[in-house]
């Protein structure tokens, strides 16, 4: 075990080198002067789409992909990532998840949009898309298609979801004191009977699940911003002064915050890797800049609220420690508590007593349910576009995804983060470079929908207009 933790650890400090960060910062920037930083200026119109009362037949409804694509955002990468990149990175990581959140919110735009522009309907009615097939319709580039659909398989169908189920055994075992196998069997068994449902099944339990699990997390982190509402001045100026390399104590290399805060906040929020992509390609609109606002708007909701409620957790409390990246620790607070989930744990316990360890490990169920049924679903989208929706290769990716996620529950936590970083990493430099590519595409579109929003039109999307077939009639 310590062998493979050392090589998926060095496998994972090459796919996230100091380029893929530069990479995701960079196209995220280019993607919002092209378009105009539609993440901001348009948040009134974003709001509004989330809230229409738009009905589907063939695929789910807007809410519904934006409550799947929350869902399955919101997960251990908002909690005990946010912790760990705090512990590596120091605080000023967690301005740098601001900055990859607000950048990054025009990556999740165009692929969402794009996704939506080159969908297919399949035989049996319902919408499917992605990133594999905008770039082999959209680039002409069926073998850069193929790589995609694999390395998209990989991460969600068997790298990332031992990070899910990890994070909350331990959560169980420190709450109940219950064996981890034990409860990541159980979980294997409940998430098995729904994973054999079809996306309108997740999308309706996301749709009632995401909601309800992000107020009440982020209430709690509003009652800690209260009781310690004195030491938010000075914990924001900590923040900002790690960020930049100026803290006395915590300034450090500046590199190491970016890299962390990036790092941890595409992981978070998935923004540009093309995960969410996939969930708005099952949506019915009128036009793809719909499904394409909405999904920004839930970066949003998945960095700036669910990502800062742990941080601001865990810094107000103090419940934190800090290393210098040589294993030194710079300040340690904790007295040895692992970074991670358990920081916000006992940070939650410290405030409202013990009964809320217990509470945050039902969260946890929560989180990690819908991040996981997000998971299969993307995993499942790209073995259909590999195999041309076998039905056994479908029923072998099952398999392999419920397998990988009991490996959460028997393998390190150091392993198991590698891993989905790897996973992360390598869906994030494919479909990077393949929006930053198509980012024309998603100028026309925009202009197209805000050209008619001025001519008091609910904008309706005709492909042939942006010379895009459409085979299989997914927008007649």
């Amino acid at each position: 075990m310590e062998k493979f933790s050392m090589f998926v650890n060095q496998m994972d400090a090459i796919v996230w080198s100091m380029v893929l960060v530069v990479l995701c910062l960079g196209v995220g920037l280019y993607l919002s002067l092209r378009l105009k930083f539609p993440q901001i200026r348009l948040v009134k119109e974003m709001v509004k789409l989330l809230t229409s009362k738009e009905e589907s037949e063939s695929g789910i409804t807007p809410f519904q992909a934006f409550a799947t694509t929350v869902g399955a955002r919101v997960g251990m990468g908002n909690i005990a990532g946010v912790a760990s990149a705090i512990f590596y990175g120091r605080p000023g990581s967690v301005f740098w998840m601001w900055m990859i959140a607000v950048i990054g919110a025009a990556s999740a735009f165009v692929e969402s949009a794009l996704a939506q522009a080159y969908k297919v309907k399949s035989p049996d009615g319902e919408f499917t898309g992605g990133p594999a097939y905008y770039i082999e319709k959209g680039l002409k580039c069926k073998p850069y298609a193929v790589v995609f659909a694999v390395v998209a398989f990989l991460g969600p169908g068997f790298l990332m979801p031992g990070v899910q189920i990890n994070s909350l055994v331990t959560v169980f075992e420190e709450a109940f004191s219950v064996n981890k196998i034990l409860v990541g069997a159980i979980c294997c068994i409940v998430l098995g009977i729904v994973v054999y449902g079809s996306i309108k099944r997740i999308a309706h339990i996301a749709e009632m699940l995401a909601p309800a699990m992000c107020a009440i997390y982020i209430l709690a982190a509003l009652i800690i911003v209260g009781l310690n509402i004195t030491k938010l001045p000075g914990i924001l100026l900590m923040i900002v002064q790690s960020a930049f390399g100026v803290h006395a104590v915590l300034g450090g290399i500046l590199g190491s915050a970016v890299s962390w805060g990036v790092k941890r906040g595409i992981y978070s929020n998935e923004a540009g890797m093309g995960c969410g992509a996939i969930v708005s390609a099952a949506a019915e609109c009128s036009h793809p800049v719909k499904q394409g606002l909405i999904q920004s708007f839930s970066i949003y909701v998945d960095t700036l609220f669910i990502g800062t409620s742990t941080a601001l957790i865990v810094l107000l409390t103090g419940t934190f420690d800090v290393t210098d990246g040589a294993g030194n620790l710079l300040m340690s607070q904790t007295g040895g508590i692992e970074a991670g989930i358990k920081w916000t744990q006992h940070a939650l316990m410290s405030t409202f007593g013990s009964w809320s360890g217990k509470a945050l490990a039902i969260i946890i169920v929560l989180f990690v349910f819908t991040s996981m049924t997000g998971y299969c679903y993307q995993a499942e989208s790209n073995i259909r576009y590999l195999t041309g929706n076998s039905k056994k290769a479908i029923a072998i990716a099952r398999a392999i995804f419920l397998a990988a996620s009991f490996m959460g529950a028997i393998v390190n936590a150091d392993a198991v983060w590698a891993m989905g970083d790897i996973g992360y990493g390598l869906m994030a430099w494919a479909n990077i470079i393949a929006i930053a590519l198509l980012a024309p595409k998603a100028v026309a579109l925009l202009k197209d929908y805000e050209k008619q929003k001025k001519e008091g039109k609910d904008p309706a999307f005709d492909p042939k207009e942006f010379g895009i077939e459409d085979e299989t009639g997914a927008w007649k």
